[in-house]
């Protein structure tokens, strides 16, 4: 069979997920089982895989479902908590008093508050929050879901606590083989996943600083009177003071510390940083912006859901009070990141699963307490006390995101596994390459030298086919890892892009789309938001790849693996 079938055939599972979710609409939930039963039928039939070894995949992979959805569980449920106890009202409240220019306002509630909701809890939410925040302050809800659609870019790669990077290419790579060829570079795997960690940081740092101008700058020229780009440019110094404000500690965040906390410690400290500079009137454009009267308003821009602050909960609470937990979550997680006696207490703690089915180096670990869902749950338990909850209230949290996580958990059920079956197909008996590596080699030779540029737009792709940073990181880190090493580039800054293109996916994900666009009673005009938000999309992916191609060949960056 020639390279060309066998590559088309690798690639097949990918395709009839794009037709399916992309060509026919089909929900995941039902696209998703299809393609996994293709991925299993290419493994045994094409790549002659075992049926052991592609069962022991699937374990593999529903094993390191079990660890995503306790995250994913985490993250929503500290924040259907705070919805329960006030503290979400509380947090909006204050947000309703700093500036009366709706550019400024959807510059810190849409990207500071936003950027640190999706640090905290990822997987769409700051869409889902801030629209209806926006909403109750007087935006018209389009212009609420597309500032909301926006925030979906620079902090995802670090949303829900580092998941797309802990989780998405952690086990997206074929850690084992790579780990072993690292070993005999002296270097290591950890090493190798912080140098990746990096280069998204920098990389995003570099491109989404700008990202509060592009808001600023679309909100004026959809929803304004003058229907003016210039209108929004006049908060130009306002607006880069607000990006940096987040993308300097995220960046540094990002090389220094890891990957749980850049988009949680940029948001924080940004936040803190831009209100209080917006309270002084700092940067602030010599006149105020607002909307048309509402009254004027097309019926194109509103939505059927009506918010009002005061009418969201009856429980006072102090904006110190209502934040608490958020600190916590920062605190808490930097504490068992960087000192060593606490990192190995709650490592200690973990189900392990060696050599799954028999099958060499398909390996498992469940660590439910260093994992970021249980310091999530652990805050979550502190904010019942701190916050005054009944025990109904928290009950009723526990419930409605039980229910979240059995929607996103049916999906990654097919998902993960499918994954995990295209990495562990380089074991078989027609002594074939895996699927990713054979997809890449064929890439490499068609495309060459100028693939750098092009990387950032496959993860961009996996995400709008996923809905998902992680899940395009998970099915494609592996074929990008490839690519660049059957080029002979930086693997570390190819995996890196690809990561950054998957997070700015995210803006022109329907499953987005959907999540923000309920919110605010807006369904039915998703194809308006993903015309508006896909130019901002292609500005990410385009910049991304052109830092990628300027980074390899002309400054020269490399990595371990291939001789940096």
């Amino acid at each position: 069979m020639s390279s060309g079938l066998l590559a088309l055939l690798a690639f097949s599972p990918i395709l009839l997920a794009a037709i399916l979710l992309i060509g026919l609409r089909w929900p995941a939930k039902h696209a998703m089982p299809l393609v996994y039963l293709l991925t299993a039928a290419v493994g045994l039939l094409a790549w002659d895989m075992s049926f052991n070894r592609v069962l022991a995949s699937t374990l593999q992979g529903l094993l390191i479902t079990l660890g995503l959805l306790w995250i994913i569980f985490g993250a929503i449920l500290l924040l259907n908590t705070l919805k329960h106890s006030g503290g979400i009202t509380a947090i909006r409240a204050g947000f309703a008093t700093i500036s009366p220019d709706r550019r400024i306002q959807a510059i810190i509630i849409a990207w500071l508050f936003g950027c640190f909701i999706e640090g905290a809890s990822g997987f769409g939410t700051p869409a889902a929050i801030a629209a209806p925040l926006l909403v109750a302050i007087g935006f018209p809800a389009m212009a609420a879901v597309l500032m909301g659609m926006l925030v979906q870019s620079t902090p995802v790669s670090f949303g829900a606590v580092g998941t797309p990077i802990i989780v998405g290419v952690n086990t997206g790579l074929d850690s084992a083989t790579i780990g072993a060829q690292l070993v005999e570079q002296g270097s290591s795997w950890a090493q190798f996943l912080q140098l990746i960690t990096s280069e998204v940081a920098i990389v995003h740092a570099i491109v989404g600083t700008v990202m509060p101008l592009v808001m600023a700058m679309m909100l004026t020229r959809f929803f304004g009177r003058e229907k003016s780009w210039k209108v929004g440019l006049q908060v130009l110094p306002f607006a880069i003071f607000a990006g940096l404000a987040f993308t300097i500690p995220y960046a540094l965040t990002g090389v220094f510390l890891g990957p749980e906390f850049p988009s949680l410690a940029g948001g924080l400290i940004g936040l803190a940083i831009v209100t209080s500079a917006a309270r002084f009137g700092f940067l602030a454009p010599k006149t105020t912006w607002d909307f048309a009267p509402a009254k004027d308003w097309p019926s194109e821009w509103l939505g059927t859901v009506e918010m009002k602050l005061d009418q969201l909960t009856a429980k006072p609470m102090s904006s110190l009070r209502a934040w608490l937990p958020y600190v916590l979550v920062g605190v808490v997680l930097v504490i068992s990141r960087v000192v060593p006696e606490v990192t190995a207490a709650l490592k200690a703690v973990v189900l392990n699963f060696p050599d799954l089915l028999g099958e060499v180096g398909v390996s498992a670990n469940f660590q439910p307490l260093y994992l970021p869902g249980g310091i999530l749950v652990a805050v979550v338990l502190a904010t019942f006390f701190l916050h005054g909850m009944r025990v109904r209230e928290l009950a009723t949290a526990v419930k409605e995101s039980s229910r979240v996580l059995l929607s996103a958990g049916f999906v990654l059920l097919f998902t993960v596994p499918m994954v995990r079956i295209l990495i562990n197909s380089g074991v078989n008996n027609a002594e074939l390459a895996s699927m990713p590596i054979l997809m890449a080699r064929w890439v490499a030779d068609s495309v060459g030298g100028i693939y750098p540029l092009l990387a950032p737009s496959i993860g961009a792709l996996g995400a709008f086919i996923a809905g998902s940073n992680t899940v395009s990181n998970m099915m494609f880190s592996q074929f990008q890892f490839g690519v660049a090493s059957s080029l002979g580039i930086s693997s570390a800054l190819i995996v890196a892009v690809q990561a950054v293109g998957a997070a700015a996916g995210n803006m022109v994900a329907i499953h987005n789309v959907v999540a923000a666009s309920a919110t605010v009673g807006l369904l039915g005009r998703e194809g308006s938001i993903l015309r508006k938000t896909i130019w901002p999309t292609l500005y990410y992916v385009l910049f991304t790849g052109l830092i990628a191609l300027l980074g390899i060949y002309v400054l020269g960056i490399s990595d371990p693996l291939n001789g940096g």
